[in-house]
């Protein structure tokens, strides 16, 4: 019998794989379709990214002081584009679905949701690199950072390790608009507003209520910023960072399956309820 299951369970990944790389490669596409509009966004949070940078050239009395307290916020608002970038692409799972009038077949189809969540996690963490870098090298024209000793390898290694457990995340923000066909969407953006308020990205916690700041523990932007930082700022060794990076490996053990479970209590719900195909 273990003979014939080897080759079945083969196939089985095989198929799995296929369907992972199929759901990266469809959201490649859309973006291509829309890519106009993608270039408009990016233009957006550009500016948005110039906007917190001039912030910090009002601060500092020596242009040393100036550059660190630029860098520290531009990092911060980078992190924040790449965390939007995710939850924009993860959350939006089902409403793209409902757009293109392809929901039922989606979800009716043999691959697994998890292949779905993971092939379209994939593409918003490739995708938010991309994005990231584009935007570091134009706001770079415009600022003096503090960037001599950085570590630019070390800090895009802990940004993947980040990402599996922000792609934990996008899953369960993807969970409010299948229960909630009308204002799902609208309130994934609590999430990534809880996020921005406990994290650290444009401040210190230190600044928190006493009562918040244990909030940023339970947070994996806290950690990566923490680890960026000190590496892109003054030029931190990966192995330093240990403090920052075991955190973020057991959030990324632990959010995925998370979501993916409670992605299918949310599917299981809106199936029974009638809420799948509903546009409102």
């Amino acid at each position: 019998m273990s003979s014939l299951h080897a080759p079945l369970q083969q196939s089985n990944l095989k198929r799995e794989l296929v369907a992972i790389w199929g759901y990266a490669q469809r959201n490649y596409f859309l973006t291509r379709r829309y890519f106009l509009w993608e270039v408009v966004w990016l233009v957006y949070s550009t500016m948005n990214a110039l906007t917190i940078g001039f912030i910090g050239v009002s601060v500092g009395s020596t242009a040393e002081e100036t550059a660190r307290a630029t860098t520290f916020l531009l990092i911060g608002t980078l992190i924040w584009s790449y965390l939007s970038m995710i939850f924009d692409i993860l959350s939006e799972t089902v409403s793209w679905e409902r757009w293109e009038g392809t929901i039922e077949y989606t979800f009716m189809s043999p691959a697994s949701r998890a292949s779905q969540l993971i092939g379209m996690g994939l593409f918003a963490v490739a995708y938010g690199i991309v994005r990231m870098i584009i935007m570091l090298g134009a706001i770079s024209l415009f600022f003096d950072m503090s960037l001599g000793n950085a570590n630019y390898l070390g800090a895009l290694a802990i940004l993947v390790i980040c990402s599996i457990s922000l792609v934990g995340f996008g899953m369960i923000a993807a969970i409010m608009p299948l229960i909630s066909p009308e204002k799902g969407q609208q309130v994934t953006y609590i999430f990534s507003a809880v996020l921005l308020l406990i994290s650290g990205i444009y401040y210190s916690i230190d600044v928190l209520p006493g009562w918040m700041q244990p909030l940023a523990k339970v947070s994996p932007i806290y950690y990566t910023l923490n680890g960026m930082r000190a590496m892109l700022l003054d030029g931190a060794s990966l192995a330093s960072q240990w403090g920052n990076i075991w955190p973020l490996l057991i959030m990324g053990l632990v959010f995925p399956p998370l979501g993916l479970y409670l992605f299918g209590r949310g599917e299981h719900y809106a199936k029974v309820t009638g809420r799948l195909k509903r546009t409102g």
